[in-house]
């Protein structure tokens, strides 16, 4: 499959198109086709290292992210698609369910074809009223927008 990856941290040029492994989802996951994701604020400081801390949060970000080069090589918080294949003791989605979901919490890889994700994690069937590209918003700055009416 193919995947934006990066090797180095540096402007958007170190941003690679690459053939990588296509996974496959284990037990209790599921594997999405991705049709769209986002590129959001948290993909473009951790693919620059150019963190908004000082001091030791600094250290700790980059002890995190990775110190001289990136930990994860795919970014990518959000994305929606259609579930391609299922573990075999999923129970909540089936093939060709149409989802969205946040990567955020399952080592991000959005800026891929597919992406294998936990069935209990951040994903939830799409609203047939959303367009793939409007639903993969939705993880990031729905929750945010929600937080902030609150």
């Amino acid at each position: 499959m193919k995947a934006i990856v990066y090797t180095e941290y540096g402007s958007p040029d170190v941003l690679q198109l690459k053939e990588v492994e296509k996974p496959t989802p284990k037990d209790n996951e599921v594997l999405v086709k991705i049709h769209a994701t986002t590129v959001t604020i948290g993909d473009t400081i951790m693919r620059s290292l150019n963190l908004p801390v000082h001091g030791w949060q600094k250290v700790m970000g980059r002890m995190i992210l990775g110190w001289n080069m990136p930990r994860r090589s795919t970014l990518g918080m959000e994305l929606a698609g259609e579930i391609e294949a299922i573990g075999r003791k999923v129970i909540r989605f089936k093939s060709g369910d149409p989802v969205f979901a946040s990567t955020f919490a399952a080592n991000f890889g959005g800026y891929a074809e597919y992406k294998r994700l936990p069935e209990n994690g951040v994903i939830a069937i799409k609203p047939a009223n959303l367009t793939n590209t409007e639903a993969a918003a939705v993880p990031g700055a729905g929750q945010t927008a929600w937080h902030c009416l609150k």
